[in-house]
């Protein structure tokens, strides 16, 4: 039996105080204030290991990610960064765009974050990541794709609605399919049992998934051909939804700076996450880790830096990585939430992320189903 205390104990949902959580056999079976611990780790901060909902562990967060691709050994490299997702506290992570469905047997077990994988993500013949395998056209093609994906046992279905930045010939600007095919697939999906998430770049692409029926929509910005404007009455619809926008937060430091066509954006991608926030609309933090040199494995902590700037509050940030996101990934019921049943896939912090949401940068332990993760790889 392990029995954890912290002076402060987030358990998926609010703060609690000197708090013991108590783990056996890889679940927490009890918090309490009422037995001794056995690893007492003083003033800080016990939460739920986070969750990254957009994740690539295929891409290598280098200056070529897709010439890497072809590269021997790219099964190992996926390992490894999932194995940085895990040193930074993230115990979950949702893989939305691999090749050959390396993510699904990686094998990672506790020495790794429990990864959910999408397979390579469904895109139209040379459309938005097309050399990850995944390209299908029309109605009964993208259905056929859901089917060899749910087949393969995948845990979410990834759509590109719209094109984007990274494959020449696509435009972000501009949707990819047309709402018969969306809904054939997000009506597919759910007949497999599984959710559905779109990546969507403009206004036409996320009014199209969501009228669709999709579960969520990766990125929802708001590119036009030259700019960026943000569609005021498109967010006010999505918080009327059931839609989840996974919001791509976090940047880490880098000599490299993002893509001049990102660069152009960031006042309007600032001014939709702040509408966003203002509108109330349900969200997540899905950081595309992997895409580039300011989006290395583990960058989730930037993430919710990133929206507290933005004028979140700090606790719902905090349940965006843990609660929130683990309904959204279909396993709110062992995920997320220092509870007695839960896995027990903990992080535990130096002070308080209520008042400095920095600390999330900073880990002092990390636990994979009750084993300290430096232990399970060293």
């Amino acid at each position: 039996m392990l029995a954890i205390r912290a002076r402060r104990l987030f358990d998926g949902r609010e703060m609690h105080h000197d708090q013991v959580v108590i783990v056996e056999d890889g679940r927490i079976t009890g918090v309490t204030a009422d037995v001794p611990a056995t690893v007492d780790l003083g003033d800080a901060t016990l939460l739920p290991g986070l969750i990254d909902c957009h994740v690539h562990l295929a891409f290598d967060a280098g200056h070529d990610v897709v010439g890497t691709l072809e590269l021997p050994g790219l099964a190992g490299r996926m390992r490894s960064a999932a194995r940085q997702h895990l040193a930074a506290g993230v115990t979950t992570v949702r893989d939305l765009g691999d090749r050959d469905y390396l993510a699904l047997g990686l094998g990672l077990g506790p020495d790794g974050p429990e990864i959910l994988s999408a397979g390579p993500p469904i895109t139209t013949p040379k459309g938005h990541c097309w050399f990850l395998g995944g390209e299908a056209a029309g109605e009964q093609g993208v259905r056929e794709a859901v089917r060899e994906r749910a087949a393969r046992g995948v845990h979410v279905i990834k759509m590109m609605v719209t094109g984007g930045e990274m494959t020449p010939g696509t435009h972000s600007h501009l949707v990819q399919y047309g709402p018969a095919e969306l809904r054939a697939a997000a009506d597919e999906a759910h007949a497999h049992g599984l959710p559905i998430t779109g990546h969507a770049h403009c206004a036409e692409g996320i009014a199209h998934a969501m009228e669709a029926g999709f579960d969520s929509i990766e990125h929802c910005s708001f590119f036009t051909e030259d700019s960026y404007v943000v569609d005021y009455g498109l967010i006010a619809r999505l918080a009327a939804s059931d839609v989840v926008v996974s919001l791509t937060a976090g940047l880490a430091p880098s000599p490299v700076s993002p893509p001049p066509r990102i660069q152009q954006r960031i006042a309007g991608i600032a001014e939709a996450l702040r509408a966003i926030r203002a509108a109330g609309v349900d969200f997540v933090i899905g950081t595309d880790a992997g895409i580039g040199p300011p989006k290395p494995h583990g960058v989730l902590p930037y993430g919710a830096e990133m929206l507290v700037e933005q004028g979140y509050a700090p606790i719902d940030v905090l349940r965006s990585i843990t609660s929130v996101a683990a309904a959204v990934c279909r396993v709110g019921e062992r995920k997320g939430r220092i509870a007695p049943g839960f896995d027990a896939d903990l992080l535990a912090v130096a002070g308080d992320p209520l008042s400095d949401i920095t600390a999330l940068r900073h880990p002092l332990a990390v636990y994979r189903m009750g084993r300290r993760a430096r232990e399970a790889t060293d």
